[in-house]
């Protein structure tokens, strides 16, 4: 036995201090003669002390005190190495699959070692591999015992597999061959359960003693796509449990290989799996390409994504209906779309200033003349426009709208006006009544749809029934525009080119006042189709075979797929596990590509259960600590102590005399003395990102710094001191400026006077109090200048923007926390800050200023309104420079800028330098202009 802190036993030295307590004794009492003694003795006392405690009990206590002080020393029984079988050949199997990547040297060290010892004693190897069980030409190898030299040659360069384990197919290949006599069994195993555990264990048990080697401290982790497209939930990170929380980390690559995001991911204790949020705009969230786990390199930790994972911008014209629930225009828009694209509503006139590709018009948002001469410009250029009928549209058939002007020149197109261009055929007045009453017809069911159409295998439910429609005029060359009809052959969907965009119609309504469409999964695999056709997505036919064109290494690398990979149906990626056969990658041509994910078919991560017996790869029983043992028999002693000691006060007679109440008080004493060690053994909180480094000494009291406000975000902190760091290295490198390192601050706690520059990101939970606000408002009255970053959330643009809020319209969530935190503050009315802004050349000449984010708006206070000699105390911006400048610890920049690459980041780093400097120095550079004037002057 081993004892993990052995100081802990000094406290067996109050042993005899215990002894010397728990046994002593009051003085004796005076004698006094009394006469009235006989009256004492006929009363009976409640509560009497003893003179000293019964043996029994003072060896109870002495026994916990002993348990405790043993249990604090944290003993651990060793355990003894298993004798080594020297005789006989050594089966060796090994889990080369993709949960046993990230500890792979140390697996292929010890299957090396093992070799190596059986080379010595002459003993032939049998190699048995749970992932690749298979050869290389595909067919079922049997397994055969080898010199051990062939063996070590090919361990030499044998690499994990990227997809699991098979221990069902080795389990099949033991049992249909016969095997010779075995010395014993050595399983190097991933301690992962999987299905044919119990077989395979049968099997090599029979084979031999089983020695089972698991890695320590090695972290199985696995990412799996998410179990929905809502949210900002992207990936579910799956791993065994443990006793302790874990922290890891989540890097999000763009499609060229930079990093948008490192996203930190917490796993709570005895969790088996946590989603993984990454919080990004949706143009930014569209580029993502892949994700991978830090740290741990394989194919189950790399999260491929394919074109069914981008959320497509889609605009939801309003059209001033009431919107209520099951009755609005809208309602089943909302519900159809919102799992897979980025919705927004508004006016159209609001839409068409917006970069959407797809805009969906329900029955009556576009009945403006003038709207809809808007509208076909708009699909002229390139758009999508999806309209559905309704009373409005059958209506304005029947007024007569629609035949051409009386001004149309003769044999022009009535589909060439600017009402009808809006339309993809021809309609008929009025609607089509099916069912009810006053019908003879009866509802009808869909037609499967043709090859040509975008819905061509999707499955249509026996249940979906039209009630009601707008009918398409006849003409020749109708089916060429029908993309869905009815049984009876009258168009339901049809569609038209109107320069480059396109022109769908719905021939019935949004709502399910017409059909029960709207109220089928159908609907939503229709919109999805439409989406994805606008957005120049193809969608493969579900029996077409998609062949792999990049697949995943067991390190998680995309490169060139195998000779054993072989195509998938498009409708198999769901269901289909990786195999040798069809390895995790991207499968088919860009247009349609598809991603197969190496633990999408994982549910969860289990221990399995041993196979033998199990050691460390020095052969040896893991270490029994027996520390939580020793504590809770020490409880439990004390806890029949207590129970006595209640006994004993109730009067009860467990001894030659009753107990003392000075043995509780002994107790007590004892108790608090084992504690305090464990109470000096704990060491001093580790700072966070979240402890600000001025807390003490403020540093920027001794040096120029530049601070940032803590948001209590450790993700978001930390990348605000990277980038100050590297913003503060780029302006020390290039100018006369000497910064140290930023520290971070929490506004009302922290002196806010040392620092020319405050940096604020903007979080959606952000926050202020009035202590906050007048520490703020102070430090912007003595000069300091405010930089607010809303990271990224501004979507809008320059001609829509109200100057008056300080931004522009943007996401939801960064609008309202940014007028919650500036609302108190003293800021001057904004204007976008154009070139000619002192801010553009204090130092740099720039026109543009971006951040990780080009084309962003920034807010500065108008001229000739700010106090401080025109200088502006705050500066508000959506660029996300923090990403832009950040520099991690080895001088890399780990955040890509978007779309510019270096040219934009070294934009970001100039306007950094600049801000700087307008910050250390105010209007200077204003004054130059008027220096050949005063030149002038004392010339004269």
């Amino acid at each position: 036995m081993i004892f993990l802190t052995p100081l802990a036993l000094l406290g067996l030295l109050s042993l005899p201090l215990v002894w010397f307590l728990l046994r002593a004794t009051p003085p004796r009492p005076r004698r006094q003669s009394f006469p009235a003694i006989q009256i004492l003795r006929s009363l009976h006392p409640q509560e009497v002390d003893a003179s000293r405690a019964p043996l029994w009990l003072l060896l109870i206590r002495l026994c916990a005190v002993t348990l405790l002080v043993l249990g604090l020393a944290h003993p651990v029984i060793t355990g003894d190495a298993l004798p080594s079988a020297g005789h006989g050949p050594l089966a060796l199997v090994l889990d080369d699959d993709m949960l046993s990547a990230a500890s792979w040297p140390e697996r292929l060290a010890v299957a090396q070692s093992l070799v190596d010892d059986a080379d010595h004693a002459n003993r032939p190897v049998l190699l048995l591999r749970t992932a690749g069980t298979r050869a290389e030409d595909g067919t079922d190898a049997p397994p055969t015992l080898r010199p051990a030299k062939m063996v070590r040659q090919e361990l030499a360069s044998l690499r994990p597999s990227p997809w699991g384990t098979d221990r069902t197919a080795l389990a099949r290949k033991l049992a249909a061959h016969s095997l010779p006599s075995i010395g014993n069994v050595v399983y190097i195993a991933n301690g992962v359960a999987s299905d044919g555990d119990a077989q395979l264990a049968k099997l090599l048990q029979a084979l031999g003693p089983v020695q089972e080697i698991r890695i320590p401290d090695s972290a199985i982790y696995a990412l799996q796509p998410a179990h929905s497209h809502t949210g900002a939930v992207m990936a579910h990170l799956l791993a065994l449990p443990a006793e302790a929380p874990r922290a890891v980390t989540v890097h999000v690559h763009t499609q060229g290989g930079g990093t948008l995001a490192v996203v930190p991911v917490t796993l709570p204790a005895k969790s088996g799996g946590t989603d993984v949020v990454v919080d990004l705009p949706t143009t930014v969230r569209n580029r993502i390409d892949r994700l991978s786990l830090s740290g741990q390199p394989s194919a189950a930790t790399t999260l491929l994504l394919d074109e069914g994972d981008r959320l497509r911008p889609v605009g939801l014209m309003t059209t001033g209906a009431a919107d209520t629930p099951l009755i609005g225009p809208l309602f089943y828009l909302r519900r159809a779309l919102a799992p897979t694209a980025d919705l927004h509503e508004g006016p159209a006139a609001t839409l068409l200033a917006q970069p959407f590709s797809v805009l969906i018009a329900p029955d009556g948002a576009l009945a403006d003349p003038a709207l809809r001469q808007k509208v076909a410009e708009w699909v002229k250029n390139g758009g999508t426009l999806i309209r559905f009928a309704g009373p409005a549209l059958a209506g304005a058939q029947h007024d007569g709208s629609a035949t051409p002007p009386p001004d149309a020149p003769a044999g022009t197109d009535p589909l060439d006006n600017g009402h009808d261009a809006l339309l993809p055929v021809a309609l008929l007045d009025g609607s089509r009544q099916l069912g009810g009453t006053m019908t003879w017809g009866t509802p009808q069911k869909l037609a499967p749809f043709d090859a040509s159409s975008p819905f061509h295998g999707l499955a249509i439910p026996s249940d979906v029934t039209i009630s009601r429609q707008v009918l398409a005029s006849p003409m020749a060359d109708l089916s060429a525009h029908s993309w869905a009809r009815l049984a009876d052959g009258t168009p339901l969907v049809t569609h038209k080119e109107l320069g480059k965009g396109e022109v769908i119609l719905f021939h019935v309504s949004s709502t399910a006042d017409w059909s029960n469409l709207p109220l089928s999964g159908l609907f939503v695999s229709m919109l999805q189709r439409l989406t994805e056709h606008a957005n120049g997505v193809s969608i493969p036919a579900d029996t077409s075979i998609l062949s792999p064109v990049l697949t995943l290494d067991g390190d998680g690398a995309l490169g060139p797929p195998p000779a054993t990979a072989k195509g998938l149906r498009a409708n198999a990626f769901a269901t289909t596990q990786a195999s040798a056969a069809h390895p995790p990658g991207l499968y088919g041509p860009r247009a349609t590509r598809r991603a197969l994910n190496a633990a999408t078919q994982l549910h969860t991560l289990t221990p399995a259960a041993a196979f033998g017996v199990i050691t460390s790869p020095s052969g040896h029983r893991p270490d029994t600590p027996v520390g939580r043992y020793c504590l809770l028999a020490a409880l439990a002693l004390l806890l029949l102590d207590a129970a006595l000691v209640l006994a004993m006060r109730q009067g009860l007679k467990l001894g030659k005399r009753p107990f003392s109440r000075r043995s509780s008080i002994a107790m007590a004493f004892v108790l608090l003395c084992a504690a305090q060690p464990a109470a000096q053994a704990q060491t001093p909180a580790t700072p966070t990102a979240n402890t600000p480094a001025t807390a003490h000494v403020p540093g920027g009291a001794l040096e120029t710094r530049l601070a940032y406000v803590l948001t209590g975000h450790t993700d978001i902190d930390t990348v605000s001191r990277q980038g100050l760091q590297g913003l503060s290295d780029y302006a020390n490198a290039r100018t006369s400026a000497m910064l140290g390192h930023p520290d971070g601050v929490t506004i009302g706690q922290d002196d806010l006077s040392y620092y020319p520059l405050l940096y604020w990101p903007i979080t959606a939970d952000a926050h202020i109090t009035p202590q906050q606000t007048a520490a703020l408002t102070a430090f912007m009255a003595h000069g300091g200048i405010l930089l607010i970053d809303t990271q990224g959330q501004d979507s809008g643009n320059a001609d829509t923007a109200d100057p008056s809020s300080g931004f522009a319209g943007d996401a939801p969530g960064s609008r309202s926390a940014l007028r919650r935190v500036t609302n108190g503050l003293p800021i001057p009315p904004l204007s976008v800050m154009t070139d000619h802004h002192l801010l553009a050349h204090t130092f740099y000449m720039l026109h543009e200023f971006p951040g990780r984010y080009a084309g962003q708006n920034i807010w500065v206070a108008r001229e000739g309104v700010a106090e401080n000699d025109d200088v502006s105390p705050v500066i508000i911006g959506s660029g996300d420079w923090a990403h832009a400048w950040a520099v991690d610890e080895n001088g890399n920049t780990p955040y890509a800028v978007i779309p510019g690459g270096a040219e934009q980041r070294q934009l970001a780093y100039r306007f950094g330098v600049n801000a700087v400097i307008y910050a250390l120095t105010g209007n200077y550079k204003a004054d130059q202009v008027h220096v050949p004037m005063l030149l002038k002057r004392l010339g004269e």
